[in-house]
């Protein structure tokens, strides 16, 4: 007879491809976002507001979709996945090299923003 091991791991494979996933929705957001910009010369506030909700709707369905496939504390999950989406953002913009990140008001919300997003996604999964 064979026993089932039932160890518990954490399921980074999985959380590094939700991050994938959630990357290429930003992308492609993004790159609609450069075409309405160029076709309708969008103000710098619309610009600015469009950022944001592409980097929420981003980390929700990554939570979503994390939440839906882990099953328990989705919410956490959720959390976890939005927290990993900013971080990999500021490295990113650390590493691009435009004069270091500045620890302000801009900096926390958009981290807010990230980790809430997720974790709501992750909470209505």
């Amino acid at each position: 007879m064979e026993q089932k091991e039932n160890t518990r791991e954490l399921p980074v494979f999985f959380l590094v491809k939700t991050l994938l996933f959630s990357y290429i929705l930003t992308g492609i957001l993004l790159a609609l976002l450069a075409f309405l910009l160029y076709r309708l010369r969008l103000g710098e506030k619309a610009v600015s507001a469009a950022i944001i909700v592409i980097y929420v709707a981003a980390t929700f369905f990554g939570g979503f979709v994390a939440g839906k496939k882990l099953e328990s504390r989705r919410f956490l999950w959720g959390l976890v996945m939005g927290a990993a989406y900013f971080l990999v953002l500021a490295l990113i913009s650390l590493a691009a090299g435009q004069g270091g990140i500045q620890l302000g008001n801009s900096f926390l919300t958009t981290f807010v923003l990230c980790a809430g997003g997720g974790m709501l996604g992750g909470m209505l999964s």
